[in-house]
This record gives structure tokens, sequence and C-alpha cells, in this order.
């Protein structure tokens, strides 16, 4: 009997191995900004892709590691609103903060911050990627930066919340404290339906 079956079981597996990558390769949304492939480094020295996150809510934002007022604002309001979430969503909740200065913000600078802040890499990657993929990541999130002659930049400061797909749900500009709306839409976004 088991040799009998040996060509059903050879049948399944064949049809097993030429569906499942096919299940797992649905096409993106339209409108995901996963759309846009950005290859990124993080804070580890590993590489990724920004569409990695694919099937996961979180929240991105850019910075630069050298930033000393609105960067450190950026992540202290990060934190307060992953603490205005319920234990089960910020559980879930992924963070990634892209550099805009790739020459300078190297997997080591990044690691250093990462120490600094007492960042949860577990759950937050600091990475960068290069000077042209700043540009269309910074266009597609709706990001406006400029480098300044000293080498700082000045860019806006907007967290913006992605869905598993990479479909702009939300975003907010407030700083300082956790937008309400913005935690609202993220804690939707977290619960599972």
């Amino acid at each position: 009997m088991g040799r009998r079956m040996l060509p059903a079981w050879l049948a399944l597996l064949l049809l097993c191995a030429l569906v499942l990558p096919a299940a797992r390769a649905t096409p993106l949304p339209g409108d995901s900004v996963y759309q846009l492939q950005v290859p990124l480094v993080d804070q580890d020295g590993h590489a990724a892709a920004f569409a990695d996150a694919r099937g996961q809510v979180r929240v991105v934002s850019m910075f630069y590691t050298s930033c000393k007022f609105v960067c450190p604002l950026i992540i202290d309001t990060l934190r307060k609103t992953e603490r205005a979430l319920d234990a089960d969503a910020r559980a879930r909740l992924r963070v990634l903060l892209v550099s805009l200065d790739p020459v300078n913000d190297t997997p080591a600078a990044l690691a250093q911050l990462a120490s600094q802040r007492k960042v949860d890499t577990t759950r937050w990657t600091l990475a960068r990627t290069d000077a042209s993929h700043v540009r269309r990541l910074a266009a597609v999130l709706g990001i406006q930066y400029k480098q300044l002659a000293a080498g700082e930049f000045s860019h806006s400061t907007s967290l913006v919340l992605l869905d598993g797909e990479g479909r702009i749900l939300a975003r907010t500009d407030k700083l300082g404290e956790a937008d309400e709306t913005f935690v609202a839409a993220l804690q939707a976004a977290l619960t599972p339906p």
C-alpha cells in the first residue's frame, strides 16, 4: 500500500511546491508605498528591503542621528504614542526610522543612537539607504527635507502609519505628545478583526 501511495504523495508535494509560493506572491495594492523598491541596511548591518515588513502594521518616519533637536522629539513622540496603545497593540507595532543622512549614518552610528536612546530594536528598526532612495522614500511618504550648508537637515516631522500592505492609513506632524487621532488609527490598525 505504501508504494501505491508514493505517486499520490509526490503529486501532492509538487502541487504544494507550485501553489504555496504563488499564494505568497500576491500583488501589492496599487496605492502601496511598498511598490517603491527601497534597499535598507539596519543598525546591525543587516540588509533588507522596505517591503520586507509586508504583513505588519508599522509607523515610519525619517530622521538623522546627529540631529540635536527635532529628531530626539520624533523618538520621544513615538514612545508616547506607543504608551497610549494597549499592551497587545504595542507588542504588534513595528517602527521604522530611515535616515536622511546616508553619508554619515552608518550602521554603527545607527546602533550607537539606538543604544543611547534605549530603543527596543526587537520592534524598532533604524535604517539607512542611498541618497536617491532617501529622496524617493521621502516623496512617497510626504516628508520634506533639505540639507543645509552646515550638513544639518531641515525636515518635516511626519509619523506615517502603514497597514500591512503598505498603504498609508494616517499621518501626524504633532510632536511632544501623542496625537489622539493618530493613536486611535494605530490602535484600530493593530487590533485583529
